[in-house]
């Protein structure tokens, strides 16, 4: 029994991750949302463990179906909602623990938001610099968190459906690292510097 229960913990670790569809929550939370998605708190102990949750790949399955579409869709609505006014937000940010995020992009004509499947950062160049940042889960609260100033991020194109690879520089590069954090289950206040 010893050997087996710890192959089982394994195999679970392993696998929890390898989901090519929605899962029932995920729809469930995908459907029940009407514009602005309810955003998990620190302040809520339930919500605060869970986004200490790691996030998973999506599929192509899963990028090419209507839940998708509806999440890209609550994501930009929540962030860019009058009582939100972000910047950038996080799939587990709404209690979907998928690898997505949305970003304002001020290295862009019209500062665009943008949605970001299966992104991931995948270097960085030069010294990190100390800057202030906020967050929609850490409500009411500001702090100075040293960040890259230029990164390249690699992503599914929605357009291709292929990996992407996009080097991105100043404060939208901030955003990228602060929301691909939220995707490991790290949080802006675990970094801070003051």
């Amino acid at each position: 029994m010893k050997k087996i229960l710890p192959f089982f913990l394994t195999f679970a670790l392993l696998t929890s991750c390898q989901v090519s569809i929605w899962k029932p929550s995920e729809k469930h939370i995908i459907n029940s949302q009407h514009g602005v998605m309810r955003v998990l708190s620190i302040d809520n102990p339930q919500d605060s463990i869970a986004l200490r949750k790691k996030s998973c790949r999506l599929s192509h399955q899963a990028l090419t179906s209507p839940y998708f579409s509806r999440l890209a869709h609550g994501l930009l609505t929540t962030v860019t909602s009058p009582e939100q006014d972000g910047v950038g937000i996080a799939a587990p940010q709404v209690g979907i623990f998928r690898r997505v995020v949305a970003v304002q992009r001020f290295d862009k004509d019209g500062a665009p938001f943008e949605v970001y499947p299966n992104i991931r950062i995948t270097s960085h160049r030069g010294a990190p610099e100390y800057g202030p940042e906020g967050c929609l889960s850490v409500p009411k609260r500001r702090g100075t968190v040293l960040r890259y100033q230029d990164i390249d991020i690699e992503y599914t194109s929605l357009k291709t459906f292929k990996d992407t690879t996009e080097r991105i520089r100043g404060f939208t590069a901030v955003i990228f690292q602060h929301e691909c954090d939220h995707l490991d289950g790290v949080l802006y206040i675990d970094k801070l510097t003051d």
